[in-house]
């Protein structure tokens, strides 16, 4: 008994010193170590995608100076890769081969299309299957045009976007045809004066036309670069490309000056404006049309404070006229509807907007079907309430002084000239 007892007390004694060992192991003050600087070299990783560099580091997280000095060095190989870029760019476009005229001509000619609207006609071209460049001018106030192929085969597109400051139009094809010959586009900045161009159109109606001329110029007109050219422009041509010797479009032709004094004087916007709308980077602080910047600039004064307030004034104006075109839009929908379906007779054709007959004792030739009295009467408040919003906000473009010219073109590009 005695033995099994004293083996018992020395088990207790082992497992009681093995514990204390194993919390001293666990619960004893570890010595304060200084951390370890970290050796590992900082990487950067610099990828440049459509113009951007990005840049990561490897490792350990960077303290501040180290992110200071990251953010110094992927600046720099930003510029640099931008740098070389755009030395790349004009090695490739100074090796380009010239291609003979008749050449050039016969493989830019598919790529460019008349522009048809209900107020006139001008010119557009393809930079891709289903897009569209040409001028605002051109395309006014309609949501859609009518194109018509080198060949006259006709379809309808999609106004897309435009910028009146920049007097260009992006037109969308629904159903692009995949073979669709396109335009390359190029850059202004490499024109040389001298340089040979050639402009593409549809002049004074009369599609498939070449003209040819050199360059006079590259004018830096405020934020706005235009190709000067006395290649021939005339009206019609509005919306065509300038194409160098090698193929490549280097401006949209937008207005020609005809007077007395000055002769072969056109200009066109240079390429890079439509990249960059295209890209969706449209300065927002751009204001005027390329024709007041290019009058303030050939005039040689800079606009007076009562231009400046007439500006802004026009602006205004057409962004309250855009608003009112919106409500329009949706009412042009609910009107084609109501007359298929509640409208027994003939309405006449022939408006801006089709319901503006509802102001035409002339045009509607029939009755409304029982039952539809309600939805007629709904319809024509609308219709009152948006020929009301338009005589109100024309009375207060008269009293800001914006020219009458001004306003008449503006209905008319948005389609809500009642006249």
């Amino acid at each position: 008994m005695k033995a099994a007892l004293r083996t018992i007390a020395l088990g207790v004694v082992g497992f009681s010193a093995i514990g204390g060992t194993l919390y001293w192991a666990t619960h004893r003050p570890r010595p304060v170590v200084a951390p370890r600087a970290d050796t590992t070299p900082l990487t950067i990783d610099k990828t440049v995608v459509a113009g951007e560099a990005t840049a990561y580091p490897v490792g350990a997280a960077p303290i501040e100076s180290t992110r200071a000095e990251v953010a110094a060095r992927v600046e720099a190989a930003y510029a640099a890769s931008k740098a070389k870029a755009e030395a790349e760019k004009l090695a490739a476009h100074a090796n380009l081969p010239e291609l003979p005229l008749e050449d050039l001509i016969s493989r830019s000619l598919p790529a460019v299309v008349r522009v048809e609207t209900s107020d006139g006609l001008g010119t557009g071209f393809f930079v891709s299957p289903d897009t569209i460049l040409t001028n605002v001018h051109v395309v006014g106030g309609s949501g859609s045009v009518t194109i018509r192929r080198a060949g006259g085969a006709t379809q309808i597109a999609r106004v897309e976007a435009t910028a009146p400051e920049l007097d260009i139009a992006v037109v969308h094809i629904g159903t692009p045809n995949p073979d669709q010959p396109t335009l390359p586009m190029g850059s202004a900045s490499h024109a040389r004066a001298g340089q040979e161009v050639i402009a593409l159109g549809s002049p004074l109606g009369l599609q498939n036309t070449v003209t040819r001329g050199i360059v006079s110029a590259v004018r830096q007109v405020g934020t706005l670069t235009l190709v000067q050219t006395d290649a021939a422009i005339n009206p019609g041509n509005s919306g065509g490309p300038l194409i160098d010797r090698t193929g490549q479009v280097i401006g949209i032709t937008s207005l020609g000056i005809r007077s007395t004094v000055a002769q072969g004087l056109s200009f066109a916007i240079a390429i890079e404006h439509a990249k960059a709308l295209l890209a969706g980077n449209r300065a927002p602080s751009a204001t005027g049309t390329p024709l007041t910047t290019l009058n303030q600039a050939m005039n040689g004064r800079a606009p007076t404070d009562a231009d400046q307030s007439r500006e802004r004034a026009s602006k205004g104006y057409e962004d309250a006229i855009a608003a009112v075109a919106r409500r329009a839009d949706q009412l042009d929908d609910r009107w084609r509807s109501f007359v298929r379906v509640c409208y027994e007779g003939q309405v006449g054709t022939g408006f801006d907007r089709p319901w503006f007959a509802l102001w035409d004792a002339r045009a509607m030739k029939g009755a409304v079907s029982p039952g539809c009295a309600g939805t007629f009467d709904d319809i024509r408040r609308v219709a009152d309430d948006i020929r009301g919003a338009i005589g109100a906000l024309d009375e207060a473009a008269r009293q800001a002084d914006i020219y009458p010219g001004t306003r008449r073109d503006m209905l008319r590009r948005y389609r809500l000239d009642l006249r």
